[in-house]
């Protein structure tokens, strides 16, 4: 019997250790070390909901550039492994969806993808001094800290190039603008772009707003435009609302100049909408499925096949994030055993080091602020296909 009693001991004793050992292995992941010999990389976005059209292309155009860089060697010879979390584009869930990823393994962060959950998640990889790249979400404060960089457009920039390219093309004298004063993207590319619309020597006629609770009649709006004599609209939007104002303004016999932002991305796409009502329509934007040099003709190719969709913008920024990424790894020489913290250390400088060729722009580079530094082209919707605007044609 006592022999018994001691071998129960002896082995009561060692599951005590394991466990020590377990949980001393916990803290260890806890504060971010890592085994593993992948990059683990996560992804945010809504995948469903009303903004999905932007969230299901990030998720996919990262995907495309994974596959890609997996079956050519990795990053510093490592694999990447990569999962993406569905935020519905709220800021709540995306933070669910952060912790998520975490719990995961997830060491670098693509996302998210628009501006209000980003904001909430970029506290979230701020305190735990993650690296974070979003390919879309342009509001400043998304990427207000320095752990933190972007691939689109900010909200100010937006609204400083599309005053510009109006005025320096001749598109318009007279402009009205319609926005969504409780958005955070929307308010923030007219604040600037009615600041700069002075300098550019544009007229704002009309300025007015909407809110996210009275987001479908937009009568009151156009006819204060149309009034006004606003020979062109600037409607820095979401395609959704914008659809239902190009049909009111068909219905009410006004038919101005539309000018948008990368928020139109995804109206020829609509279920439901007659995309007749959107020609001539013109938005900002750094990617065109429609362009003509090799790397976007190969990028469509491929996103079509493995997807079965023709790429819009967001899909474009998040495979050119993926891409970056590599380029910053292999600048800053990182490797997957590092931390989350010093992985983010070494990524910081090397973002800010490196120069890439990508789909959204040429000899893109990154300040210091997260800030990209690149030009970006407007097209125009013709025949119901995205083209290129040529004003000098």
């Amino acid at each position: 019997m006592k022999k018994i009693r001691r071998a129960t001991s002896l082995i009561l004793a060692a599951v005590l250790v394991a466990a020590s050992l377990t949980a001393c292995g916990s803290k260890s992941e806890e504060s971010g070390s890592s085994s593993s010999d992948t990059f683990k990389i996560g992804g945010i976005g809504p995948t469903t909901g009303d903004a999905a059209v932007y969230g299901i292309a990030v998720k996919n155009g990262i995907q495309l550039a994974v596959d890609e860089i997996n079956e050519a060697g990795g990053i510093n010879g490592k694999q990447i492994e990569y999962q993406f979390e569905d935020d519905q584009s709220d800021s709540e869930k995306s933070v669910n969806a952060y912790n998520t990823l975490k719990d995961w393994g997830m060491q670098m962060l693509v996302g998210t993808v628009t501006s209000t959950p980003c904001t909430a998640v970029v506290e979230e990889t701020q305190g735990d001094n993650m690296f974070q790249l979003t390919p879309s979400a342009t509001a400043v404060e998304s990427i207000q800290y320095d752990n933190a960089f972007r691939m689109c457009f900010s909200d100010p920039n937006q609204g400083k190039a599309s005053a510009d390219y109006i005025s320096e093309n001749g598109l318009a004298e007279k402009v009205a603008v319609i926005y969504n004063s409780s958005d955070v993207y929307s308010s923030g590319i007219y604040q600037k772009f009615a600041e700069e619309a002075g300098t550019a020597g544009l007229e704002i006629v009309a300025a007015e707003a909407f809110t996210a609770d009275n987001k479908s009649d937009f009568t009151v709006q156009l006819q204060k435009a149309k009034d006004a004599g606003a020979d062109l609209v600037f409607l820095p939007i979401y395609y959704q609302e914008a659809s239902l104002i190009l049909a009111q303004a068909e219905k009410m016999g006004y038919a101005p100049s539309f000018f948008g932002c990368d928020g139109m991305d995804g109206l020829l796409s609509l279920d439901g909408f007659d995309t007749s009502l959107a020609e001539g329509v013109m938005f900002l934007t750094p990617f065109t499925a429609d362009a003509e040099d090799e790397m976007t003709q190969t990028f469509v190719a491929d996103f079509e096949a493995a997807f079965g969709d023709t790429p819009i913008q967001f899909a474009a920024d998040a495979y050119d994030c993926v891409y970056a990424i590599k380029a910053a790894a292999e600048q800053a020489e990182i490797t997957p055993d590092m931390s989350v913290s010093d992985m983010c250390e070494a990524m910081k400088t090397g973002m800010t080091e490196i120069t890439i060729d990508g789909l959204t722009g040429k000899q893109i580079t990154w300040g210091e602020d997260g800030e990209p530094s690149k030009e970006a082209t407007v097209v125009v919707i013709e025949n119901g296909a995205y083209k290129v605007l040529q004003v000098n044609e």
